[in-house]
């Protein structure tokens, strides 16, 4: 019972969007003089992860797919209907919370990132002579993720409290460097499907050890864009230990759990410690 409710959790992308809203619910902090966490927002955020990643893992050319030795895809397939169903009450929510909020009077600049979310594993260009996804374009996959998610997680509450994104702008690339260096790790998991692909992800490019290389780097950067920031000691000392020791214990062969709860857990390390530490 407990292995079945941790799949459920994990596979369907709610442990995800935990992450996303407490990294929303952290941003909040850059502006302590505004009245706090905004909850609104933080369920908005949370019910478009779940939209958006659902939709992406019912899509019906992936359930036409292997599973080859995925768990977390023998799951999904076996429960498509139930993904799709709270694929739609993501939707309700978050319809919800954006008009009644009045989110519509920023939809020019939403709805890039929207667009982008929604459409990024839809072959919708032909190309070559076959039809492709914005994620087959070589390396971009990895910087179109960090650039949606840390727009959102930190552009949201910047457009909620009316502060200019620029008083943000260092906390926005901090998160862009951590999760672009932790989106590495789940290309080195999708290493043999995405070069059969041939989807050009940096371990597909670079190999294994240099695409930890480069994540690593990108890691590095993150950590001293926090320290610049004035980021606890502490909190970036946690953060720095629990990414870079995924990020190295990345390979192809590692379980789902490793990935699902582990890897897409660290986005919650610099999240929690610093609504704690409030």
């Amino acid at each position: 019972m407990a292995r079945r409710a941790l799949d459920a959790v994990l596979f369907s992308s709610v442990w995800l969007a935990g992450a996303a809203a407490a990294q929303t619910a952290a941003s909040f902090h850059r502006w302590p003089a505004e009245g706090g966490v905004n909850g609104r927002v933080v369920a908005l955020v949370f019910a478009a992860t779940l939209l958006v990643y659902n939709l992406d893992a019912v899509l019906p050319f992936k359930h036409r797919q292997p599973a080859a030795g995925s768990g977390r895809k023998a799951w999904q397939q076996r429960h498509r209907r139930t993904l799709a169903a709270l694929a739609g009450a993501a939707a309700l929510a978050a319809g919800y919370f954006f008009l009644a909020d009045g989110w519509w009077r920023y939809l020019p600049a939403l709805l890039p990132l929207t667009v982008l979310a929604l459409v990024y594993s839809w072959p919708l260009v032909r190309w070559q002579g076959k039809r492709r996804a914005v994620r087959e374009v070589p390396l971009l996959k990895g910087f179109l993720i960090a650039g949606v998610w840390s727009a959102i997680t930190v552009g949201l509450p910047a457009l909620a409290l009316h502060r200019p994104l620029a008083e943000a702008l260092g906390l926005l690339a901090q998160r862009f460097a951590l999760v672009l260096a932790l989106t590495i790790v789940f290309d080195i998991r999708d290493l043999t499907r995405d070069r059969a692909a041939g989807t050009r992800t940096f371990p597909v490019v670079l190999g294994v050890a240099g695409a930890k290389a480069a994540a690593l780097a990108f890691l590095a950067a993150a950590m001293t864009l926090g320290y610049e920031r004035g980021v606890p000691p502490l909190g970036l000392a946690l953060t720095a230990l629990a990414a870079a020791a995924v990020i190295l214990l990345a390979e192809e062969r590692r379980s789902d759990y490793f990935f699902a709860l582990v890897a897409d857990g660290v986005l919650l390390v610099p999240a929690v410690l610093y609504l704690v530490g409030k």
